[in-house]
């Protein structure tokens, strides 16, 4: 691993910023951003339409203190606008009506690559929300969103925000609960949805899921009115041989074929003019309770903060390629595929398939073809892509590369130095980007071209964010040193409440430090002032970037009838970052066998969804509690990693316990 002053600077011809040209200028910028705010996002505000102007004196107002009040964060009052007319017809009247929006990369390489134009993708984007608005959609009215990485997604996502309806898409890899739950969370009027996709060789027949979760959520006690299909399986390529086609579930009332709807409505749809603190999305996040929260992100400031993000730390200049390869069922394929990208009338390439379909150098030569300049991925898909060597690589030009970008959780060093000595040819720039679902855009990140770079570290905060670290009494840590991850004050894009759930919003981000938006995040500030994030501080868990909480999966664990209880922490994985460690007590007179073990892998993966299925399961007679009955999870993450240097276990209930775990660990975890 590189030590702290391993310091890396990318080719200048290659890498110069267009838009921050030195450390010197950044730090100028970013003292303004601070001191003060309402002129500095003023002046970003300028670019886009305004239906109605902010009013000056109330262009910020917010209260991070809940012992002054309640939580509240506003941007812009008084101001009115539509995001997207502000995507789609303010660049088509900018002259970029001929321009691509979207290329099309199917899942297996001979489906057919297409492109949408910015003017055609309003006239596809307004016959949509035509359609939505015959089905009795209206203005404040939640869409649920279950659909695989298809042009009609981010139709749908525009047709939502152009008639004001907020859209919740849920990752088309969660589990028919998870979808019914928050189906019924958000009190979903319509779900839109597509017949199924190929995800490698693999069918996934989403319209069954769906059916599934709608039947569930009835159940529950909500009814979701329609159902909108499209037809997608028959338009792509069969990825098996001898393919049987399964016939599609109807219920007659209540589906309706996209293709269908579509016909006979009109290629125009005038904009609901929106003010600025409106909701535009709802993206439900894992919690620490185990129920799902619906962060809800507003529509002026959102608006300002994609666009500033995208462009300034991807440095996207006009002409360029930008591939960002997250599902748009993630908060990044929200801000980094659909908004960011859009708002600054840049062409993108949505892919649909895998990095290692058909072969293991799909990435690369998906970025050959399209003459990608900013690639953007996760440290999870670098280090299963490192495993099969530079050779894969290396065929491949990727001489167009800029910029390349991480998401999703820390990138160890060791992928960092791949990533840049092998993709980029240490002539790109990695922009490591730390943010969260609630903080809407990056909120610390390398800047290409102007920030050096460390591998592994997140840098420095973006415009507006003041990070500050805190020890666990709530005291400031200034210079070298690690603590938690707090702000003192809001950026535009940053969530605004959870929904219907202010008072958890308050409790989960504004209550551990008074007068802090705390990220559930540690981070360590070195010499150089570079930050390093640390990881979660609370029980949650970071899964080849997929955040779930271990209360989440132990609830479902304990679902199993021949379990008595049960407890999950994260351990280490080579590619995934984390995996799931879980440790099982069975009832009293069963047996822990194999049969067990993939029992409840298979629930996890059914409730849940398959990124969640544990990795290792392990019997554990008795769980380490302290006597007030509090399981001691630091013990379990040491017995998960095999260190037995477990510290002080006087406070247990029972010490003999922690040998009895060691001794069960599995032979495969040995």
């Amino acid at each position: 691993m590189p030590a702290d002053k391993s310091i890396y600077h990318p080719n200048p011809a290659i890498s110069k910023n267009a838009y921050i040209s030195s450390m010197e200028e950044y730090k100028k910028f970013y003292e303004e951003s601070l001191d003060n705010p309402e002129e500095f996002w003023s002046r970003v505000a300028k670019q886009f339409h305004w239906e109605t102007p902010a009013e000056p004196k109330k262009f910020l107002q917010y209260n991070f203190d809940i012992s002054k009040g309640p939580i509240s964060i506003k941007w812009m009052e008084g101001a009115s606008t539509n995001i997207c007319y502000n995507l789609l017809d303010r660049n088509i009247r900018n002259g970029l009506g001929d321009n691509i929006a979207y290329y099309w990369e199917g899942n297996h390489p001979d489906d057919y690559s297409r492109g949408l134009t910015y003017r055609k993708l309003l006239e596809e984007v307004c016959r949509f929300a035509n359609v939505l608005k015959d089905h009795g959609v209206q203005k404040g009215d939640r869409v649920s969103i279950y659909m695989p990485m298809i042009l009609e997604l981010p139709i749908a996502m525009l047709a939502c925000a152009r008639i004001g309806a907020v859209h919740s898409i849920v990752f088309a890899g969660f589990s028919s609960d998870s979808l019914a739950e928050r189906m019924v969370d958000c009190q979903a009027k319509i779900l839109i949805t597509a017949d199924g996709a190929w995800r490698g060789e693999k069918p996934l027949y989403l319209k069954a899921l769906c059916d599934v979760a709608l039947e569930k959520a009835e159940e529950m006690g909500h009814a979701v009115e329609k159902c909108i299909v499209v037809s997608h399986l028959k338009r792509v390529t069969p990825c098996q041989e001898n393919h049987v086609e399964q016939d599609i579930p109807w219920t007659e009332d209540r589906d309706y074929w996209w293709h269908e709807e579509m016909e006979d409505k009109e290629p125009a749809c005038y904009p609901e003019w929106m003010d600025a603190e409106d909701p535009l999305f709802m993206l439900y996040t894992s919690g620490s309770t185990g129920k799902p929260k619906g962060v809800l992100h507003t529509t002026a400031g959102y608006l300002l903060y994609a666009a500033t993000t995208f462009k300034i730390v991807f440095d996207y200049k006009p002409g360029d390629i930008y591939w960002c390869t997250a599902d748009i069922g993630w908060i990044t394929g929200h801000t980094y595929v659909v908004y960011g990208p859009l708002a600054n009338g840049a062409s993108s390439v949505i892919f649909e398939g895998t990095p290692f379909y058909p072969d293991n150098d799909r990435y690369w030569g998906v970025i050959d073809k399209y003459k990608v300049t900013q690639f953007y991925t996760a440290p999870t898909a670098i280090r299963a892509l490192m495993k099969f060597g530079d050779s894969l690589v290396t065929r491949h030009k990727l001489d167009h590369l800029k910029v390349l970008g991480s998401v999703g959780e820390p990138i160890n060093p060791e992928a960092w130095l791949w990533y840049y000595r092998v993709i980029g040819k240490e002539r790109c720039s990695i922009v490591d980007t730390f943010w969260q679902t609630e903080t809407g855009g990056h909120v610390i990140t390398p800047l290409p071209g102007c920030t050096p770079m460390k591998p592994g570290s997140a840098s420095f905060p973006f415009f507006g964010v003041k990070p500050i670290l805190l020890d666990e009494a709530g005291i400031e840590i200034k210079g070298e040193g690690e603590g938690y991850l707090v702000f003192p004050q809001p950026w535009p894009g940053m969530m605004r409440t959870l929904f219907n759930n202010h008072a958890r919003y308050e409790e989960t981000y504004f209550s551990k430090f008074l007068g802090y938006y705390c990220t559930g995040d540690g981070a360590r500030r070195d010499a150089d002032g570079y930050l390093w994030i640390t990881g979660r501080v609370d029980d949650m868990l970071n899964v080849s970037g997929h955040l779930m909480s271990t209360a989440e999966v132990e609830s479902v664990l304990t679902e199993h009838p021949r379990v008595a209880e049960s407890a999950v922490v994260a351990r280490p994985h080579p590619v995934k970052g984390q995996c799931l460690y879980c440790f099982i007590t069975p009832n009293e007179n069963e047996t822990f066998d194999p049969k067990m073990v993939s029992e409840l892998k298979k629930l996890v993966r059914e409730r849940i969804g398959p990124f969640a299925m544990p990795d290792v399961v392990q019997h554990a007679p008795g769980l380490p509690k302290t006597r007030s009955g509090k399981i001691m999870r630091r013990v379990l993450r040491k017995v998960a990693v095999n260190d037995r240097n477990v510290g002080d276990t006087s406070t247990l209930a029972d010490e003999t316990i922690v040998e009895q775990l060691f001794a069960n660990r599995p032979v495969e975890s040995k």
